[in-house]
């Protein structure tokens, strides 16, 4: 009779037991996770906007921003208008400029696969995407040009053509 009364102890202590481990399990899997993904040690200061260099361009099919010589570029996958994370944080200068004054000119690039009436239309979209982050983040919407550029199709490989590039106006 007394290992019967002993049974619901050592279920507890059993699921505590497998519950342990696997909560250790999980910590050391997700450590190494982030390490892989150079995060070791990740930072989300926003005191430095996103990366500054050509280098950072993106090569894969992912959201990104880039600020390069004063402009954003905020590159986008293939077929969507999703905004990178760090987008507002990579804006700052500009939000600063508008606030003071200054206007922002905003242009969409697409790559050159598939269809270029498509692709325009999705350039504008992934514009307005920017035009709304903006405005969220308290820019004028007079404070802004949508501005087509005069060659839509974006340099680069096709990762790096689709983009949006802020620019603050002289």
């Amino acid at each position: 009779m007394s290992s019967q009364d002993d049974e619901p102890e050592i279920r507890v202590l059993a699921f505590v037991l497998m519950a342990a481990v696997t909560l250790a399990v999980g910590l050391a899997v997700g450590i190494g996770v982030q390490k892989s993904r150079g995060g070791a040690g990740a930072s989300t200061s926003t005191s430095a906007p996103a990366a500054t260099s050509a280098a950072a361009a993106p090569v894969g099919d992912d959201a990104s921003v880039v600020v390069e010589n004063g402009v954003v570029k905020f590159y986008f996958a293939s077929g969507k208008a999703d905004l990178a994370s760090g987008a507002l944080d990579a804006l700052g200068e500009a939000i600063a400029a508008a606030k003071a004054g200054k206007k922002l000119v905003l242009s969409g690039f697409h790559d050159a696969t598939g269809n270029p009436v498509f692709n325009a239309d999705l350039a504008k979209q992934r514009a307005i995407v920017v035009r709304d982050a903006l405005v969220g983040a308290g820019v004028a919407e007079t404070a802004m040009e949508l501005k087509k550029p005069e060659q839509t199709t974006g340099t680069g490989n096709n990762a790096e053509a689709r983009r949006v590039e802020v620019m603050i106006a002289p």
